[in-house]
C-alpha cells in the first residue's frame, strides 16, 4: 500500500515498484493519478526517489490522459 506525504505545495506518494508488476496493477495506479489529477485540475507525476525533477510517467491534466514523460532511448533509462 502507497505511503502518502501531502503538504500545501505537492502530494507525495510512496510506491514500492514490486507491487507494481504487470499492467492491471500499472493501470491501477494510473487510475488512481488520473483521479486525482481530474479532481485537483492539475497533473500527477510518477518520478524516481531522489529525481524529483525528471518525472518518467504521470497524468497530464491538460492532455487529460497518462503520458510517458521521458525519452525511452535516454540512456538514464
Amino acid at each position: 500500500m502507497p505511503d502518502l506525504k501531502w503538504d500545501d505545495v505537492s502530494i507525495d506518494f510512496d510506491v514500492d515498484l514490486r507491487e507494481l508488476q504487470g499492467q492491471e496493477r500499472l493501470d491501477v495506479l494510473m487510475d488512481v493519478f488520473r483521479l486525482i489529477g481530474r479532481r485537483l485540475g492539475k497533473s500527477v507525476l510518477l518520478s524516481a526517489e531522489g529525481d524529483l525533477g525528471h518525472p518518467d510517467l504521470g497524468f497530464d491534466v491538460d492532455a487529460d490522459r497518462v503520458v510517458l514523460m521521458v525519452n525511452p532511448n535516454d540512456p538514464r533509462m
